[in-house]
């Protein structure tokens, strides 16, 4: 019988029968399909049935991060192979020449050298199939080695991993690789180089809880299940089912843990575009074309006309105004979103990332409110949780590492009052935001493009600079609850809005303010094209000019600049009907 095999005898015809079933099928782990491995390897090994990943070998990998498949691999350190002479079924030996025998690597660690979109960077992958990535003393030298490597080239890092977490046999010896890998990782943001994480199916355990969730970025890898400890463990533990998303990239991205999902096919662009901005690539402006949404220029807004500064209050609301992401839209080139605070959320409604800016890469925040109904339920209006401050804050640390202009263009009513961002501290979150932002040692450009309300808006606008467009408002509380408050009637509101002194004006006026951008007449909501044009061009000229400014001074000239504020005002206030008080 060609293919038979006798009890306890080992059958040469079946293991070659074995070897030609692997090379040309593939049995999913998921959906229990057999793949054509021809097939199977066109869809970059990802199930054309069910859609999930395999875990990728090193060269795989190699070969769809890097520029035309070309890469050369570095030596890793070798180690003593058995240190404590484990053995539990089969010795430790055995189990680490049998995974060199399948892999064809020394260890679970791989690395190499080579370009994505045109910048030499060393990509280090952790090898799922080897050991199933459990890091021991070998994989956490290779992974320092790498690091210093990086570090001694200058050459941005990206770790890949796949892992189950730290190696059993190695006991306490894996275990001080987490400390000693995040050692290595503080060196390599200490110098000042860019850290990319991809986090691949599955990585969970003690790689999780060190370098992998140390990155300047984290991307994702679709479908990837991530964690620390695994799903039934975690059941067991707590006693209840856990829900079904739980522990996907999904999961992660909603819960504020990496920065984005990206299908396995997109890896390459999508690091390309983020390295592109964090080595500061040279980049030609993007040209702004942009179309003004229709809207019913005639339909009369309703409440103009009681009072000059009530007019700006309608304008700055106006529903046809363009918002945070219309700006990124018509301004940015090579714009990539980042998500999460890395602690509890992702916020929608500050908007962050990373893109060129009419040339200058740079760091990009601001409130999001959003156009239609759905989408302003999805960004809360532009009103931030503390998840969404906290991320701004990231955002603000990433400008300063990589020596990044930060722009933040503030658009919110206020922060968000809700009972979730009470428990989850919305006062400390605003107030780490303006000290974050007024420490940074990096060009800060702030600009109120809409509605400046409260602690929700200076948590973003303490820059170097501080602009505002012409129609814009900058207000302690909105003028109707000053005046529900203060006049005890809300039908004063025109008048409160007087007399708050809100207006672009009044803050040019008050020195609060370094620059009011003009608008086309009628307003921004009237000509999208003609705003952006201005706005771009005056950030640009503050940033060049503080560009010129040694990084080490900024964080004391912008808090120098906001200690004179206020000193020696004299403000006139209206009168008003006193029986009102």
């Amino acid at each position: 019988m060609l293919f038979g095999k006798k009890s306890g005898i080992k059958n040469r015809n079946r293991e070659r029968y074995e070897r030609v079933r692997r090379l040309l099928w593939i049995k999913c782990e998921s959906c229990g399909k057999l793949v054509y491995y021809k097939d199977y390897k066109e869809n970059k090994y990802i199930c054309p049935s069910c859609g999930r990943a395999f875990i990728m070998t090193p060269k795989q990998r190699f070969d769809l991060l890097f520029d035309d498949n070309s890469w050369t691999r570095l030596t890793p350190p070798s180690v003593s192979d058995d240190p404590l002479a484990f053995s539990d079924r089969i010795s430790y030996t055995d189990r680490l020449s049998d995974a060199r025998s399948e892999t064809g690597c020394y260890d679970a660690i791989t690395t190499a050298d080579g370009k994505i979109g045109g910048i030499t960077t060393t990509v280090c992958v952790l090898n799922g199939l080897f050991m199933m990535g459990s890091m021991g003393r070998a994989a956490g030298d290779a992974i320092v080695a790498a690091i210093e490597h990086s570090i001694e080239t200058k050459q941005p890092f990206i770790m890949v991993t796949s892992s189950g977490g730290a190696r059993m046999q190695e006991n306490i010896l894996s275990l001080m690789q987490m400390a000693r890998t995040t050692a290595a990782v503080n060196k390599l943001h200490n110098n000042g180089i860019p850290y990319i994480v991809l986090l691949t199916d599955p990585t969970f355990g003690g790689v999780t809880a060190s370098f992998a969730m140390l990155g300047d970025i984290h991307i994702a890898e679709k479908g990837a299940r991530i964690g620390f400890a695994g799903r039934r463990v975690i059941e067991q533990n707590i006693r209840e089912k856990l829900p079904s998303n739980f522990q996907t990239a999904d999961y992660l991205y909603e819960h504020g843990m990496v920065d984005m999902v990206v299908a396995r096919g997109d890896l390459h662009d999508a690091i390309a575009k983020i390295l592109a901005v964090l080595t500061k690539q040279e980049r030609t402006p993007k040209q702004i074309n942009v179309s003004t949404p229709a809207h019913d220029i005639s339909k009369k807004i309703r409440g103009m006309g009681e009072t000059e500064a009530y007019d700006k209050v309608l304008l700055a609301r106006h529903e046809n105004r363009p918002h945070f992401l219309d700006y990124i839209d018509g301004i940015v080139d090579d714009w990539t979103y980042l998500a999460g605070d890395r602690l509890f959320a992702e916020d929608s409604a500050m908007g962050s990332g990373i893109g060129f800016w009419r040339g200058i890469p740079a760091v990009i925040i601001g409130q999001e409110q959003g156009r239609d109904i759905s989408s302003r339920q999805k960004h809360r209006f532009g009103m931030v949780n503390p998840d969404g401050y906290r991320k701004a804050q990231r955002m603000m640390r990433l400008a300063e590492k990589f020596n990044l202009p930060l722009i933040s263009l503030f658009d919110t009513a206020g922060a968000f009052a809700g009972r979730e961002g009470e428990e989850r501290g919305q006062s400390q979150a605003v107030a780490t935001s303006i000290a974050t932002g007024l420490s940074i040692k990096t060009p800060y450009v702030a600009v109120n493009v809409g509605q400046g309300g409260s602690g929700g808006a200076i948590a973003i606008g303490t820059g170097d600079r501080v602009l505002m467009l012409e129609n814009a408002i900058y207000s302690v509380i909105a003028p109707e609850s000053c005046a529900s408050i203060l006049w005890k009637d809300n039908k004063f509101k025109a008048t409160a809005a007087a007399a708050m002194k809100l207006t672009a004006r009044d803050m040019a006026n008050l020195n609060i303010v370094d620059e009011v951008i003009h608008e086309p007449a009628g307003g921004a909501h009237t000509d999208w094209q003609t705003t952006m044009e201005l706005l771009a061009k005056s950030v640009t000229e503050h940033i060049t000019e503080l560009q010129q400014i040694p990084t080490d001074q900024l964080a004391t000239k912008r808090a120098d600049k906001f200690l004179a504020m206020t000193r020696d005002v004299e403000i006139y206030q209206p009168e008003h009907n006193s029986e009102h008080d």
